[in-house]
């Protein structure tokens, strides 16, 4: 097994991914748009790279956060409305946003569930700060490090509930940023203890069974390696600091916030720079099979102390729950749950 999640080009896999999948052994893959269809076009896709992998916990991946960030949509799922409006039920009635926020990540989790689908790059821990770009905006939960550490947990409970593993992110965080990392290299002067407040979130929540990180550069931490890429930053930061033991992931490989980093100027040399860094898994989302190809000539197989976050980061979720009379329930149930919390609020 190599320690990629690997994108793919389109709705079904072709002869020539088929090759690479096969050779290489990724350890996951991440779906987007350009892969869905419909519900049994979707559902092939999930089971034939399962039966590539040979392996029934395989992660599959996806960004289903709702609001603007949302690979499926109607009429294949529900609209599920962005992190912001659950904060600001929070502002009004905490317990009652959190109960929301539970149900909301419940439908979705059962939705993706449904497609085979195992994890959602879900919930973000980021706190916006005044200035910020818009990157993250109503993706964030709020302003007040407590309501999300409360939301971000609530959310993760719900994802749980419905089988899926959720992934914190981006740690360690990346609402301070006057940049978007897709497009640029976000930098973050903030000293040490002002960069408390943004860490707060993912320490209350260490015990996420993944985690993202930031393409951002935090002078105050590591001057010259972004947080992927810095033994530093993922060491005295991510795991001391914070004290995340969980699977981490890199964010994307092909966004530009590399190609500013001394050395990552190909896929292949950034993917060996985060796993370098101390990231379990390199995130490649572009289904570029030349890309591809490229990292597998820069990384070796999985480590041990990887491979075992991997299996306990699936295991997390374990089996949908359901209620005691047997019958898991259905997301228009959560659904109606989640409106109705937030019309209480």
């Amino acid at each position: 097994m190599t320690p990629l999640f690997l994108g793919v080009q389109g709705p079904a896999l072709t002869d020539a991914e088929r090759a690479l999948f096969a050779a290489l052994d990724p350890a996951g893959y991440i779906l987007f748009g350009r892969n869905i269809v419909d519900a049994l076009q979707l559902r092939a896709l999930t089971d034939s790279l399962r039966a590539l992998a040979g392996r029934a916990d395989l992660p599959i991946l996806i960004d289903q956060e709702g609001g603007r960030v949302a690979r499926l949509r109607p009429p294949l799922a529900p609209a599920f409305p962005p992190a912001a409006v659950f904060g600001e039920a929070y502002v009004r009635a905490p317990a009652t946003a959190m109960a929301a926020a539970r149900a909301n990540a419940e439908a979705i989790g059962r939705t993706l569930a449904a497609f085979g689908i195992s994890v959602d790059c879900l919930p973000l821990l980021d706190v916006p700060a005044a200035g910020a770009h818009d990157i993250i905006g109503d993706r964030a939960f709020s302003p007040d490090p407590l309501a999300v550490a409360a939301l971000g947990r609530a959310t993760l409970d719900g994802l749980q509930r419905a089988g899926i593993v959720g992934v914190v992110k981006h740690i360690p965080g990346h609402g301070r940023a006057r940049a978007d990392s897709h497009l640029d290299l976000p930098v973050v002067d903030a000293g040490e203890a002002e960069l408390e407040r943004d860490l707060a979130p993912f320490r209350a929540l260490a015990d996420a069974p993944m985690a993202m990180t930031a393409h951002i550069l935090y002078p105050a931490w590591d001057s010259e390696r972004c947080a992927t890429l810095s033994a530093d930053i993922i060491g005295r930061i991510v795991r001391g600091a914070i004290g995340f033991d969980g699977l981490l992931m890199s964010d994307d490989l092909g966004m530009q916030a590399l190609a500013h980093q001394p050395g990552a100027g190909d896929m292949g040399m950034r993917a060996a720079l985060a796993l370098e860094a101390g990231c379990d898994i390199a995130l490649h989302c572009s289904g570029d099979l030349a890309e591809m190809e490229a990292i597998a000539r820069e990384v070796s197989p999985i480590g041990a102390e990887a491979e075992c976050r991997l299996r306990r980061a699936m295991a997390w979720a374990g089996s949908p729950r359901v209620p005691h009379e047997g019958m898991p329930p259905p997301v228009d149930l959560l659904v109606a749950r989640r409106d109705a919390l937030l019309s209480a609020a």
